[in-house]
């Protein structure tokens, strides 16, 4: 039950455009294993402002 949760806040965290932190943190790990991840907080302020203030975008 839990892992179905997870699998539906994900979908509803896509559908309204907030990236998956976990999935985040993830890719660091198996991409930029020399780089320190951001907090959850500045993750989130990151894909705001990536968002709504047209400020980058993907780091690959």
């Amino acid at each position: 039950m839990g892992e179905l949760f997870g699998m539906i806040a994900r979908t509803a965290r896509m559908m309204v455009g907030l990236p998956d932190y976990g999935t985040y943190l993830r890719h660091m790990a198996e991409h930029h294993p020399d780089q320190e991840p951001m907090d959850r907080t500045a993750f989130f302020r990151n894909r705001q402002d990536a968002r709504y203030r047209g400020g980058g975008g993907r780091c690959c």
